[in-house]
């Protein structure tokens, strides 16, 4: 439908901003992360979905693709609307869920407006699941990173599940991998690298 919204905010309100395009004026929903780059007056990039149901017909609006993707990941989720997928982007940026994900830490989504302890551990353990069933992640194989870069299982494994998150390919992961000093940085400091250097 829209990939996208290129214009001028004319309105913001907690949890929405309207972008006037040529004169027409598109109300986009929005997590508190995107409003926050987001200031009435000034022109702005917003990548959207479009989600259609009976009675309605929302535009979602993301600050960037790395939101977007994790907005449709937990979509996947059973029991996890547009409305929780927002208040959980509101909690956390795009890497705070990827870290979330990959060290298990449901706390990081129950500080998220509406989301209890066991839609927290729901989400955890079917992103977990879907990013195994998609990467063919298991406990003694990830992404090859061949070289001195290799890394212990299980930190491989963590990084893996928070570039899968952000809708990294195992391909791009291996790729983005071979650029990092994997050994010398922390998770989340691996993350941070990966989504500089990346044009994604």
């Amino acid at each position: 439908m829209y990939y996208y919204l290129d214009g001028n905010i004319t309105v913001m309100e907690p949890g929405i901003a309207v972008v006037d395009c040529s004169g027409v004026g598109y109300l986009c929903q929005c997590s508190m992360n995107t409003l926050s780059h987001l200031e009435k007056g000034k022109k702005a990039h917003l990548y959207t979905q479009v989600v259609v149901k009976e009675d309605a017909f929302d535009i979602y609006g993301f600050w960037d693709l790395s939101e977007k993707r994790c907005f449709n990941m937990l979509l996947g989720v059973s029991g996890v609307g547009p409305k929780a997928a927002l208040s959980i982007l509101s909690a956390v940026s795009p890497e705070g869920l990827a870290m979330a994900v990959a060290n298990e830490d449901e706390k990081a989504l129950t500080a998220a407006q509406g989301i209890g302890k066991r839609l927290a551990q729901r989400i955890l353990l079917e992103l977990r699941d879907k990013i195994a069933k998609e990467t063919g992640l298991t406990q003694k194989a990830g992404v090859s990173v061949p070289g001195p870069q290799n890394l212990a299982g299980g930190k491989l494994n963590d990084v893996t599940a928070a570039l899968s998150v952000l809708g990294y390919t195992p391909a791009e992961i291996t790729a983005a991998l071979r650029q990092v000093d994997v050994e010398a940085y922390s998770l989340e400091e691996i993350i941070r690298i990966v989504l500089k250097n990346s044009v994604k």
